[in-house]
């Protein structure tokens, strides 16, 4: 059994390391206009009847980007925590045109705000997760450590996707009823369920890993003596036996 940890571990080690590159990937898409970063977005619209919008938008965790000929975004100055806010300066700064949905709440402005803090979070400890799992190949402790690092990172992780879900599927609805058509971006949402399955998995593998206990078993000796259905008698005690039998006997015919 003290054979399956490191195999359990590694499982864990891969797992983790993908859900990470995931992560990474869908935090850093519209952070600069090379691929594969500019391919990343949580959604686009049609937004050319708005004041000051490009004709194609997508929302990032880092700005609105147009859409070029390429269907790649082009991306302007940087922002962390970019909301999905159209009416807000920190969008269009107009409410022509914009769904009247998005106009006097802040249910998505707090959600998207939200999902960059709970991103980071997540991020942190799975990369712990990581190093911690290099002592799961040998260690039960190292294991079980791993797999609560990872269920963290699982928590917050699941809360971003939710979070995420939540708003820019209710924001491409709202879009799309203002007769402004508007899709999710595939890549963004494929990446962080993914990486959540990732985590679950890698923090199952390494608590079943922290659980195998190294098998003490019998020596080979010992094993030879062990009968089908439970231990025989070994041999020392069968002559014992014999010896005291033979010895009873002498003193009764005495």
């Amino acid at each position: 059994m003290a054979v399956g940890r490191p195999i359990l571990g590694f499982l864990g080690l891969f797992l983790t390391a993908g859900a990470l590159l995931l992560m990474f990937l869908t935090l850093l898409g519209g952070a600069n206009n090379h691929r594969p970063l500019n391919e990343i977005y949580f959604l686009q619209a049609h937004t050319a009847n708005i004041p000051g919008a490009p004709t194609e938008s997508r929302w990032t965790f880092w700005s609105i980007c147009r859409v070029n000929v390429h269907g790649h975004s082009v991306c302007g100055s940087s922002h962390p925590a970019f909301p999905l806010d159209p009416p807000s300066k920190h969008n269009f700064h107009t409410k022509t045109n914009v769904p009247h949905a998005f106009i006097g709440t802040n249910h998505y402005y707090l959600m998207t705000r939200f999902m960059f803090a709970f991103m980071l979070i997540g991020l942190f400890f799975a990369v712990l997760s990581l190093f911690i799992g290099l002592l799961a190949l040998c260690t039960r402790i190292g294991s079980f450590v791993s797999s609560f690092l990872g269920l963290i990172a699982l928590t917050f992780q699941t809360i971003t996707t939710a979070l995420m879900t939540a708003a820019y599927v209710e924001g491409r609805d709202k879009f799309n009823r203002n007769g402004q058509k508007a899709h999710l971006g595939v890549k963004a949402f494929a990446f962080m369920w993914t990486a959540t399955v990732c985590l679950f998995l890698a923090s199952l593998l390494y608590c079943i890993g922290g659980t195998i206990r190294k098998d003490t078993g019998y020596s080979g000796r010992e094993q030879r003596r062990r009968g089908f259905f439970g231990p025989r008698r070994s041999g020392s005690t069968r002559d014992y036996a014999d010896g005291a039998d033979g010895a009873g006997r002498k003193e009764t015919s005495v």
